[in-house]
């Protein structure tokens, strides 16, 4: 059974930064696609917010990150992190980590949270001065 650990939320101003990690454990975790979405107050679906492949061939953003948000894996592939700069109120969010272990979807499906079979319990991340 895999098991996600988040962390690294918090409450940080407008323009701020946080970095927050996702452990794996359980299973070939190392051999795994892993993923960031986030479920923002009063929404009832998860939005995508950036994936990257069990090899860190690719990597794949949604457009209201893209050039803000960072993800990234250790060597040893576990942790994955995800660096996020120039902080705007509208990324205020739980933030989940997924897995999809072993490694199944297809690479234009990274996008999707039914790739995903393991979830993290999420990591709140607020923005606001």
């Amino acid at each position: 059974q895999v098991q996600l650990v988040e962390s690294g939320g918090g409450l940080v101003q407008p323009g701020g930064s946080l970095r927050l990690s996702c452990v794996a454990s359980g299973g070939a975790s190392n051999y795994a696609h892993m993923a960031w979405f986030r479920q923002a107050p009063g929404r009832t679906e998860r939005e995508f917010v950036a994936a990257i492949s069990w090899s860190g061939g690719r990597i794949v953003y949604a457009d209201s990150v893209k050039g803000r948000f960072t993800i990234s894996r250790d060597k040893t592939k576990n942790p994955v992190y995800l660096q996020m700069d120039s902080l705007q109120p509208e990324d205020t969010a739980v933030y989940y980590c997924a897995v999809d272990v072993p490694p199944q979807a297809i690479l234009s499906s990274l996008r999707s949270p039914t790739s995903y079979e393991y979830w993290g319990q999420g990591t709140q991340v607020t923005v606001s001065s």
